[in-house]
């Protein structure tokens, strides 16, 4: 039976034990919650892939408390570290070289050279992570290709006895999985949209930046093509839906769900997964959204929507 741990030091330092132990332990960020494990135990990691049914060849992120931490782990040029010290802690990972002898498993690297590394904002995460004293690899905390938990209920119905605790800590805020970078010779690649608007990096950096198409095998988690899906059927940029669609809305319309009607982005970020979840528990079959202004965090959820209704 899954343990629900409580967001207080006993549920904390539970939590930190069993993750020491080779425990899965499901986690909330301000992003999503993630699905940690110790990421210098391979066996734990491993437990990960199984428990969300997730291609081994998708990389994790490895989760940790401070930019030191990190530093232990990967290499830094001056553009990473203007990246970490402008936008750490919060929704940005950072993909850079992996330090020779670092305490990482290879499984977690999908034997890439490079890590995927994060510092989450959320104080939660933050305590959790300084108390269990190793990087935690963490991805969603939901069945692989499927719609992000926000909440402790998504991750017990997504992922029910198969992993060992969650600790709750509420709604995630921002409700989008991080924006994903990897600086190579003085420029940045994005990698994946997400949490941190793509024009608050360009505004760090004085330069446009773009999303990177990927390659057959993933750099990167979150760039399968087909990822984040209810089990309905997705059509995008819908003003006028058809009698059988279930309606996604933003902005003042009349729709079955509404990622805000008032049309803030933001709200919509947050909303999204949650909402996804809902369809899924509504039984919709097929679903219909509308459009999303392609700014601010609607690219991210733009990408996310266009990868839900990829073909499976």
């Amino acid at each position: 039976m899954t343990l629900r741990l409580s967001a207080d030091t006993p549920g904390i330092d539970r939590a930190a034990q069993l993750l020491r132990q080779g425990a899965l332990v499901a986690f909330p960020t301000e992003t999503v919650y993630g699905l940690g494990a110790d990421a210098t135990d391979a066996r734990a990691v491993a437990g990960i892939y199984a428990a969300k049914g997730r291609p081994s060849f998708n990389p994790l992120i490895a989760h940790v408390p401070s930019l030191q931490a990190a530093e232990d782990l990967v290499h830094f040029d001056d553009l990473a570290r203007q990246l970490a010290r402008a936008f750490w802690p919060g929704p940005m990972t950072l993909v850079l070289p992996l330090r020779d002898g670092a305490p990482v498993a290879d499984i977690v690297t999908a034997g890439l050279p490079t890590l995927a590394v994060r510092v989450p904002a959320a104080p939660l995460a933050l305590r959790l992570l300084e108390r269990t004293g190793r990087p935690v690899a963490a991805p969603s905390a939901n069945p692989s290709g499927r719609v992000s938990p926000t909440t402790a209920d998504h991750v017990e119905a997504g992922l029910g006895d198969r992993i060992d605790a969650i600790l709750d800590g509420g709604p995630c805020p921002v409700g989008l999985e991080s924006t994903i970078l990897m600086p190579v010779d003085g420029t940045v690649r994005l990698l994946r949209p997400g949490g941190l608007p793509v024009e608050r990096i360009e505004a760090l950096l004085g330069t446009p930046i773009s999303l990177e198409a990927p390659g057959d095998t993933p750099t990167a988690p979150g760039q399968l093509a087909s990822h984040y899906a209810p089990q309905g059927r997705v059509r995008l940029n819908v003003t006028q839906p058809d009698p059988d669609e279930v309606l996604l809305g933003f902005g003042p319309i009349n729709a079955d769900l509404n990622l805000s009607p008032t049309g803030d982005l933001t709200e919509a970020a947050a909303q999204l997964f949650g909402h996804l979840q809902t369809l899924d528990r509504m039984g919709a079959r097929r679903i219909a959204v509308s459009p999303i202004p392609e700014r601010g965090v609607g690219r991210a959820i733009n990408d996310r929507l266009r990868r839900a209704a990829a073909p499976r």
